[in-house]
């Protein structure tokens, strides 16, 4: 245990679930509240792709654990655990959008307005397939969800927080339809749906008459 012993933590899974291993942050931190009983200074959220929406988040935690699909450039499926000043550089495996804030940007900026939580911790996967539109977790990727939930709980028992077996009720999770269980059990055939995006609009897609 180490002499760091923060009043509020922050556990966050981000990442977007509807690009295949993209989605591994937000997976974790389902099934942690799936099956960890945690302390009430112990908040987690599904952080999804919501970019500088998250400030206010991390403004009010002294401590901050994040899952997420890392582009290490390691094994596919292969984990990694960062700290401190190792975790902006790593920070998520795809931007989805020119447009969309990647979260070493939110680190920095709470950096930059000295709100930055003491302790980063960063629970990363090398993802195996991110062009995958609609598709789930990859087996390889999926397998590290538990230990990425027990290295969590490994940093919050050095923190001198303890974590049992048990639900944790979060209102900050995704919606029950688009959990992992629904949605990729949901998910239509590759006939049915491109796997790449909507194929109506690729370049040289025929025109559909109305």
């Amino acid at each position: 245990m180490s002499d760091f012993a923060p009043d509020r933590v922050l556990v966050l899974g981000i990442g977007n679930v509807l690009w295949a291993d993209e989605g591994f942050g937000v997976r974790c931190v389902e099934v942690m509240a799936e099956t960890r009983a945690v302390p009430e200074n112990v908040k987690l959220l599904d952080g999804g792709t919501q970019g500088l929406y998250l400030l206010p988040f991390l403004e009010e935690a002294d401590a901050l654990i994040v899952f997420d699909a890392i582009d290490f450039g390691l094994e596919p499926g292969e984990m990694r655990v960062l700290r401190d000043d190792d975790v902006p550089a790593f920070m998520g495996a795809k931007k989805m959008s020119l447009h969309q804030t990647g979260f070493q940007d939110v680190i920095a900026t709470a950096q930059l307005m000295n709100r930055c939580p003491a302790k980063l911790t960063l629970i990363g996967c090398q993802p195996v397939e991110l062009e995958d539109y609609g598709g789930g977790l990859r087996p390889a990727v999926a397998a590290q969800i538990e230990p990425a939930i027990r290295e969590c709980e490994a940093e919050l028992a050095r923190w001198g927080i303890s974590v049992a077996a048990g639900v944790t009720q979060a209102d900050d999770l995704a919606d029950a339809s688009i959990r992992r269980g629904a949605y990729e059990g949901g998910r239509p055939t590759e006939g049915e749906a491109c796997r790449m995006g909507d194929h109506r609009f690729f370049p040289g897609a025929e025109k559909v008459r109305a």
